[in-house]
């Protein structure tokens, strides 16, 4: 085996219970971990409020473009137990920020489920071709359309350099058994062609002060070597954590599960391959969240 990935070798854990007690406070991500767009990981959720019974807190960290009370409306909808968390911060949370102290017209590319994120901005929501700026909450139809379909468009949103404010650093996203693409792809390939891209939720460090702040209204005085934070997005949850400091649980039956076998019994070997060739280098593994003790 290659001394590289000696080095990284993660432990794999059964429960959460293995390794919390030397946390006080979790970053949990939702989409991929606590639910997969359909429904929700019991076992998941479970998991996270037996952590809060032992006296630990747990901020949901989603790059949801929605604001943090549209997110906790879905969560109640789709049967998210009470007890499971303390606190929800989303990209669409920090967004905002950006969109105020952006240009006042702008152009929302994007379904119309998302536009509670503008909800309270002195902005106005323009065509196109009237925009100083563009804010992307994902494709319009994120089930039939894919980032191709957006080439033109992009293309003449650089000719005009106009800024491209992304509510949804997510590249793509679990629904159901399938991958969605999202407002990420299209931040991506803008900013391929040259543009300028704006965005403050993971991997970014916006969306992780701002959990912090929350964080320590629960805990006064946390450090983050007590923080741990858990997810299943390389470029998001992994890369966002090893830029902010923090320990990761890394739960492999999410968007990257194809890369090494099935989602609940994926080939040891190939997963730690993957995470060597990723330079991820995760406290510990798991293939779904959950807490199996008592």
């Amino acid at each position: 085996m290659p001394i590289g990935l000696l080095f990284l070798m993660s432990q794999r854990i059964q429960s959460l219970e293995e390794i919390v007690p030397r946390y006080q406070g979790i970053f949990c991500d939702v989409w991929g971990v606590l639910h997969n767009g359909q429904k929700i990981y019991v076992e998941a959720a479970h998991a996270l409020a037996r952590f809060r019974i032992a006296g630990g807190s747990v901020v949901l960290l989603t790059n949801s473009p929605r604001p943090c009370s549209g997110v906790s409306a879905q969560l109640a909808d789709m049967g998210v137990p009470d007890g499971t968390f303390d606190v929800i911060v989303t990209s669409g949370d920090v967004t905002r920020d950006l969109v105020a102290s952006g240009p006042d017209r702008v152009f929302h590319l994007g379904p119309e489920r998302d536009l509670p994120l503008f909800d309270g901005l002195d902005v106005s929501l323009v065509p196109a071709a009237e925009a100083q700026a563009v804010v992307c909450t994902g494709l319009f139809d994120d089930r039939t359309e894919s980032p191709q379909d957006y080439a033109a468009m992009l293309s003449e949103f650089r000719k005009r350099d106009l800024p491209f404010i992304c509510a949804n650093p997510d590249i793509v996203v679990e629904i159901g058994d399938r991958l969605v693409w999202c407002a990420g792809a299209l931040a991506r390939d803008y900013e391929r062609l040259g543009g300028e891209t704006r965005l403050a939720g993971k991997p970014h460090k916006p969306i992780y002060e701002l959990a912090l702040r929350h964080l320590n209204g629960l805990v006064e005085g946390i450090e983050r070597r007590n923080i741990l934070a858990i997810g299943d997005g390389m470029p998001t949850d992994v890369k966002g954590a090893r830029d902010y400091g923090l320990d990761l649980l890394f739960v492999s039956a999410g968007i990257h599960a194809a890369e090494y076998g099935a989602a609940d019994d994926p080939d040891e070997s190939a997963l730690q391959a993957f995470l060597a060739a990723e330079a991820a280098d995760p406290t510990a593994w798991m293939p779904r969240l959950a807490w199996t003790g008592a």
